[in-house]
């Protein structure tokens, strides 16, 4: 009995180890001068084949979980609107269930415009958070830390 719950055990920890070591998405964060005091804040996110990432923005009858970006506050920084989304937006929608969602697969730029209120070197920092999905299952929520120099 015991040598069944030791081998039962075994299983389900790598069971529950490999699905901890998916990560589908990949993230790149850069900040670009694009011009006096200004620069553009960019996160890229990049899926693997069949994985999707959900906007920031979704339908009333959305079953995602939006990506939520947080900055941190620094008082060298104004921002510049929102958050913009850069990539080819899918609007899936099952009829059956009745539900929808804002998706993007392959590649999206989530692209802030920040100014700087004087010529210091400074950091701007934040989290993003992120549900990635494909046909077959949802990855649970990942939350991500970035900081990025701007002079």
């Amino acid at each position: 009995m015991k040598r069944i719950f030791t081998v039962i055990s075994c299983f389900l920890f790598l069971g529950f180890a490999s699905y901890a070591q998916l990560n589908p998405v990949s993230w790149s964060f850069n900040a670009k001068k694009i011009a006096d005091k200004t620069y553009e804040v960019r996160l890229t996110a990049n899926m693997q084949s069949g994985w999707h990432l959900y906007s920031q923005n979704q339908p009333d009858d959305a079953i995602a979980i939006p990506t939520d970006i947080k900055f941190n506050i620094n008082p060298l920084l104004n921002f510049d609107g929102k958050t913009k989304e850069v990539g080819k937006m899918e609007k899936f929608k099952d009829e059956k269930l009745g539900v929808a969602a804002n998706q993007y697969s392959r590649q999206v730029e989530f692209v802030q415009v920040v100014k700087l209120k004087t010529n210091a070197k400074t950091n701007i920092s934040g989290t993003v958070e992120y549900q990635t999905c494909d046909d077959k299952k949802c990855l649970p929520p990942k939350k991500i830390n970035f900081s990025l120099a701007v002079r």
